[in-house]
C-alpha cells in the first residue's frame, strides 16, 4: 500500500547513506528500509533524525552514518556518478524499472502496467 508522505523530501542524503550501506555490507537491507519508510510509512527520508532511526534498525554503524551527516561531500561523487548513468540512459523518475536492460518503466505504476511491460519484452 502507498502511503508517502506529502512532502517530497530532498534525498541527496539518503542516497549518501545507501552507499555508506553499500561499503559495509548491507546495501539491499537499508535501501529496502527506506523505500518502506517512504512508501509505506509516510517517513520523511530527507531528515538525518529519521535517516539515523533507520539506519540504526539495520545495523548500520552510528559513528559511520554520523560521519555522513556531518561530512556534506562524503559519498557525493558516487551519488552523482550514479545519476549521471541513470539520466543518460533515460531515468528520470523514482521510482524507475529498468526491465531486461531495454524498457524502463517510471513511476509507481499498477501491476496491469508491469504485466503489459513484461508482455511486451516477451512478444
Amino acid at each position: 500500500m502507498y502511503n508517502r508522505p506529502e512532502i517530497v523530501p530532498n534525498t541527496k542524503l539518503a542516497l549518501r547513506m545507501t552507499e555508506l550501506a553499500r561499503d559495509l555490507g548491507v546495501h539491499e537491507r537499508f535501501h529496502d528500509r527506506l523505500m518502506d519508510a517512504y512508501w509505506s510509512e509516510a517517513s520523511d527520508i530527507g531528515q538525518a533524525d529519521e535517516l539515523r532511526r533507520l539506519a540504526a534498525e539495520v545495523g548500520l554503524h552510528a559513528e559511520k552514518v554520523e560521519r555522513v551527516i556531518e561530512e556534506p561531500l562524503s559519498y557525493l561523487g558516487k551519488v552523482d556518478r550514479s545519476t549521471h548513468q541513470a539520466h543518460s540512459i533515460g531515468i528520470n523518475a523514482i521510482p524507475a524499472f529498468l526491465l531486461d536492460r531495454r524498457l524502463i518503466v517510471r513511476g509507481a505504476q499498477p501491476l496491469d502496467v508491469f504485466r503489459g511491460a513484461f508482455a511486451e519484452l516477451a512478444a
